[in-house]
């Protein structure tokens, strides 16, 4: 199917759910379901986003803003993964335990509503990574639009150029937690480092980055077209995030890829 098939299939799917609770972080994937559960459903349609110790603040005012851009109804619930032990001790699962307490704080607000299904925004891509979130979903019997449509990664920024989204270029995100490598717990502090290394990093125009946290070494991740970027802001990159509490800051010169915690699995 060529990409306006896909998106006609997508709106189908999405439309006969009937009403709709929305998993909406505010990326690519989430808000193209959110923005045709909106166009499709109207107000039988929420955004919901779970604001966790693992949520950066500047990817949760990126949810408020898109939200509002697509018009649909945005409700934020607090959550945190930290209560967990099975999370906290984080071994390569600890994303199925995360996306349990994900899903808790979901149905709760379907409740609320009164509405018959939860979406995820799940595509076939993810199925050819290390996701064990998903098999919490699939446990739950929860949606994945995307998927039922065929869309990967390979057609998502064009698809949500198509139906108006202005985050259609928005590079993936994912939880803070996936900075730590496994088998070091998690903790508050560790998921603020990192939190405020990334932040920097973006206030100099780094598009994308990663700050690996390994306790008292950062490893920075970066697209290779910016490694040159860091290189050129070495000495105030290195005092932000030594002020951040890391004694060695390194460069990954292999530069940013999703995953790269995997590759010792």
């Amino acid at each position: 199917m060529n990409l306006d098939e896909k998106l006609k299939k997508l709106r189908q799917l999405i439309k006969e759910k009937e009403s709709l609770v929305v998993a909406f972080s505010g990326g690519v994937d989430s808000s193209i379901i959110a923005k045709i559960a909106h166009e499709e459903l109207g107000n039988n349609s929420v955004a919901v986003t779970i604001d966790s110790d693992t949520f950066s603040r500047r990817e949760l005012e990126l949810s408020k803003q898109i939200a509002g851009e697509i018009g649909i109804a945005h409700q934020i619930i607090r959550a945190s993964e930290l209560t967990d032990y099975n999370f906290v001790q984080n071994r390569a699962d600890r994303c199925y335990f995360c996306k349990k307490e994900e899903i808790r704080g979901l149905k709760v607000v379907a409740t609320q509503y009164g509405f018959k299904h939860i979406a995820f925004g799940v595509n076939v891509s993810d199925f050819s990574e290390h996701r064990p979130g998903i098999q919490a979903l699939n446990e739950e019997g929860f949606s994945q639009p995307l998927v039922e449509a065929g869309i990967g990664k390979d057609i998502m920024a064009c698809l949500a150029k198509e139906i108006g989204l202005s985050n259609y270029n928005l590079p993936s995100t994912t939880c803070l937690a996936s900075r730590i490598p496994y088998g070091n717990p998690i903790t508050a502090e560790k998921l603020v480092q990192v939190e405020k290394a990334e932040s920097f990093l973006y206030s100099l125009g780094i598009i994308q980055s990663r700050v690996r946290n390994y306790g008292d070494l950062a490893r920075i991740e970066v697209y290779e077209n910016e490694i040159d970027r860091v290189v050129e802001n070495r000495k105030e990159i290195l005092s932000r995030l030594k002020d951040a509490g890391f004694t060695y800051v390194t460069l990954d010169l292999e530069g940013y890829r999703s995953g790269s915690m995997n590759e010792v699995l």
